[in-house]
């Protein structure tokens, strides 16, 4: 249904919410012609990561992008599921009350993993898989948290049960400037205006119950991962698309998928492709769905 919109909003843009076993989703969806594309943000990141991806896409598709369990507009409750498998359902639900038929699912950063395990186990719901700047448990996800080998620390910060509600609070914005700071190359795209956005998002007592459940599964979830990539491996067209400095999208998905994903890179970015290179990594989705749609009939 329809939402009352929340601070952060766009014009063509719709907010809505969707109950699903008592977790509140919120969702935006945008333009009304065209094969339905989905996008999942990551962290510490919102639908609003995609504010400048949307109204580029609207233009031809139908788009909608979620605030996951535990992020954004989304309910927060310290009760509910944060196990990874908890985010699947939860897309499973959205693609059923969207009824709009298979999407094009787009997943960045830390949300590949469940768009992964969403695509392999419901791939009637996927018609096509786009990973930007992610990798998953099992393929070289833990090698980024190992700090000894130039991983980064907040991985396992994140991941580790009760830490981040202990120690962050009173320290939101500084983390979340850090890790803008620390992840993008590109000055000044991400304005004060869009860090005050994040920032209030990821500020309060149940602010980081959705990041601690994502980056737990880097440590739990990876046999898992492993199994279903042999078992069902991704059979819908696929997209790597990765940033200048290495092809860690691509090489990952080529190990869960049963053909050779295709891989594009974007020059002159950090880690935040969507929110550093909105029409860059438009230009690219648009010109990898278009011949999808076309052979799809």
């Amino acid at each position: 249904m329809p939402a009352q919109s929340p601070a952060a909003t766009l014009p063509g843009v719709t907010h809505h919410r969707l109950d699903v076993d008592g977790v509140d989703l919120h969702y935006v969806s945008a333009g009304s012609v065209g094969s339905p594309i989905l996008l999942i943000h990551g962290w510490p990141e919102t639908w609003w990561a995609f504010r400048r991806v949307i109204p580029l896409l609207a233009r031809t598709h139908r788009v909608y992008a979620v605030d996951l369990r535990g992020f954004g507009d989304s309910s927060h409750d310290a009760r509910h599921d944060y196990r990874e498998q908890a985010f699947v359902e939860d897309l499973r639900a959205l693609t059923d009350h969207l009824d709009v038929g298979p999407v094009h699912l787009l997943a960045q950063d830390i949300s590949g993993g469940l768009a992964f395990t969403f695509a392999a186990t419901h791939p009637d719901a996927v018609r096509s898989f786009i990973g930007v700047e992610t990798t998953f448990a099992g393929f070289g996800l833990e090698r980024l948290a190992d700090v000894n080998n130039g991983g980064s620390w907040h991985l396992g910060f994140l991941g580790t049960p009760g830490i981040p509600q202990l120690m962050i609070g009173g320290h939101e914005r500084d983390l979340v400037e850090w890790a803008y700071t620390a992840m993008g190359a590109t000055s000044g795209r991400v304005t004060p205006a869009d860090l005050d956005e994040f920032v209030a998002a990821y500020t309060g007592p149940d602010a980081w119950h959705g990041s601690s459940g994502l980056y737990r599964s880097l440590f739990t979830d990876a046999g898992r991962t492993k199994a279903l990539a042999e078992s069902r491996p991704l059979r819908m067209p696929v997209l790597a698309v990765d940033g200048p400095n290495f092809p860690f999208t691509a090489n990952s998905l080529s190990q869960v998928s049963a053909g050779e994903p295709l891989s594009r890179r974007i020059e002159n970015v950090g880690h935040l492709v969507a929110q550093e290179a909105p029409d860059e990594l438009a230009s690219v989705i648009l010109d990898f769905v278009g011949p999808v749609d076309a052979t799809a009939g």
